[in-house]
């Protein structure tokens, strides 16, 4: 859930680990730190709060240094302090690490290494284990990283450099992301491809318990056994300009703006409206197992997982197949019933999620189909699944998702018409499904033109600091994901239902002045909708509506009213979510929250 950033070449080291700490700035953090080696030994500098403050620290001492690591810290075991930022150094002094995730037996080598007279300085189980691969250390790294990555039990992506080893990079990885860009006589481990991008486009992603070794000669890779692994060297695939603002304030309004042309992307390619049918390579191999299945469990966390709730209704309307949504961090801990012929589908935007990567573990265990939706290219979701389909919709640097989710929704959507026809859908039927799905990016366009009246609205409610979100039938997703977003980023309590469930007990939380946004647009929920939004006056709660187009009734029962597109009603989800994803963006704008970083959250969680 933080960044790691790792130099050996012949440029000067310092000014490229921290560019590539800048570029990682998105994941969230709350202390950074860098080491290099330089005159024989190691330097460290540490601090706590932005990499800015880690960049005074930064002095003459350390400037000129070839090889180095650096790190941003998310705190787990112990205080955002000095002490526990990364990297950690062992007995000796002279090797270092940095590290992502939690060594879950750091306990028991701590007491171990105290039995040895070893002590520790910090809270952090980085540091008991940068202490236990100084203490098997005998004069090879590698073969101490691997010794002691094999006593630990947990998640691990590390970085390790040794001052008797000035040459050479020990990285390796178990359940928390790790590549290599491999450039011209240099090499760039990251924990994200952002912070390589600028360098090189070549890559390598390491794999779960694999390690690799750069030296100025090249690099290998192995397992903990220390047995030789073939890795291919990758293209990125995406640009520098995609990381940068290009104008905007922030990522997150950059990103909402770039839903039109990333759902083109998305669908690119894989709607036929001449054939009137979907092309998914992806998921080629396993056609006919799919078609064949008699379930669908779909699994994801946060927005993926309203993603989920969306395509469970689009699939088993098109379909006809039974779909149930699990969150991932429940389902992992069940012992779920997964009967033959069923077929489980992980949708994360990182492919990294630990709690949908378990959960796709358990399917596979069970001898289900596991099929992964994710947006990050050669991702461990999408190395581990049977199949699957990638979003491409471009990075997304925004903490809060927004282009990740129509991403997710309209994957969703063309795989329910791709199962449909080969079900029950008629040719017609599918035609004119596809037509409008490739339509959609023109209506989220139009959509956006919504912004300014979603920050007039922001403005009239951001004192408000209780807010409630309404849907039905396919729209109860949106209403879920709406409220997420401004819980997300603007700090304020929301909640979202089904709207038939408010009368059930949340009723009771409605007072006079009371936002609460109803999705309305027109279909077989409207009249229920309306019904739902007098029961929200009559108790003096102020409605924003979300609503098609030319429905001008409306406006005579809420107080502000967002006008949509009017869009096929199973396809709806893709346009009324723009509106709530621009009222919870200009709402943590006036009220100062720190929009692409919002506070205890990171962008792919790979931790739990």
């Amino acid at each position: 859930m933080c960044g790691i950033v790792a130099y050996l070449g012949t440029r000067e080291a310092p000014p490229i680990l921290i560019e590539g700490l800048k570029r990682l700035d998105y994941r969230g953090y709350d202390s950074a730190g860098v080491v290099v080696i330089k005159g024989g030994g190691l330097v460290v500098r540490r601090s706590v709060g932005r990499i800015a403050a880690l960049e005074e620290k930064l002095d003459a001492q350390i400037a000129g240094a070839r090889v180095g690591m650096a790190h941003t810290r998310w705190a787990t075991h112990g205080a955002p302090t000095e002490g526990n930022a990364h990297p950690h150094r062992d007995a000796s002094g002279r090797l270092a690490i940095v590290h992502n995730g939690i060594i879950e037996n750091y306990r028991v080598l701590k007491q171990y290494l105290e039995t040895q007279g070893i002590t520790m300085e910090s809270q952090t189980d980085t540091e008991v284990l940068a202490k236990l691969i100084g203490h098997f250390y005998e004069g090879n790294l590698e073969d101490a990283v691997r010794r002691a990555l094999r006593e630990s039990r947990g998640t691990f992506g590390i970085a390790a450099i040794h001052a008797d080893e000035p040459n050479k990079i020990v990285a390796a990885r178990r359940g928390s992301p790790l590549i290599v860009g491999v450039g011209d006589a240099e090499y760039i481990i990251a924990s994200d491809a952002a912070a390589i991008v600028q360098h090189t486009s070549q890559v390598i992603y390491l794999a779960d318990n694999e390690v690799a070794i750069v030296t100025p000669e090249g690099f290998k890779t192995t397992n903990l056994e220390a047995t030789p692994v073939d890795k291919h060297v990758d293209e990125l695939e995406y640009t520098l300009e995609q990381l940068e603002l290009g104008g905007h304030q922030h990522f997150m309004s950059k990103e909402i703006f770039e839903q039109p042309e990333s759902l083109r992307t998305c669908m690119r390619g894989r709607i036929d409206l001449d054939d009137s049918r979907v092309v998914l390579g992806g998921l080629t191999s396993v056609a006919r197992e799919l078609i064949n299945t008699k379930r669908i469990i779909l699994t994801a966390c946060g927005t993926a997982w309203h993603a989920g709730l969306v395509g469970e209704y689009l699939i088993e309307e098109l379909a006809r197949i039974p779909c149930e949504t699990e969150y991932a961090s429940e389902f992992r801990y069940r012992n779920p019933v997964i009967d033959f012929g069923t077929t489980v589908l992980a949708i994360s935007q990182s492919g990294e999620t630990i709690d949908t990567l378990a959960a796709s573990r358990e399917g596979r265990d069970k001898g289900a189909l596991v099929l992964g939706i994710v947006n990050a290219v050669g991702s461990t979701i999408a190395r581990e699944t049977d199949a699957g389909v990638y979003l491409h919709v471009g990075p997304e640097i925004g903490v809060a998702s927004t282009k990740a989710f129509t991403g997710q929704v309209a994957v969703l959507a063309m795989l329910a018409g791709f199962l449909g026809r080969r079900r029950h859908l008629s040719h017609e039927r599918l035609h004119e499904y596809l037509e409008a799905l490739a339509g959609i990016p023109e209506k989220i366009a139009h959509t956006l033109n919504l912004n300014n009246q979603c920050r007039h609205i922001a403005a009239d409610f951001v004192n408000s600091e209780n807010w409630l979100y309404l849907g039905r039938g396919i729209q109860y997703p949106v209403a879920l994901e709406g409220a997420l977003k401004l819980k997300e980023i603007s700090y304020i309590h929301a909640e979202g239902l089904p709207a038939a469930e408010m009368k059930h007990g949340p009723i009771a939380l409605i007072s006079e002045d009371m936002p609460v946004v109803v999705l309305a647009p027109r279909g077989h929920w409207y009249d229920k909708s309306v019904g739902n939004i007098e029961e929200v006056r009559s108790r003096g709660g102020r409605v924003i509506a979300v609503a098609t187009e030319g429905d001008t009734e409306i406006q005579h029962i809420a107080e502000h009213v967002l006008y949509v597109p009017d869009v096929p009603e199973l396809l709806g989800p893709l346009v009324t979510v723009i509106p709530l994803q621009m009222l919870a963006y200009h709402a943590a704008v006036l009220r100062g929250c720190d929009v692409d970083k919002p506070r205890n959250l990171a962008k792919a969680v790979t931790v739990e």
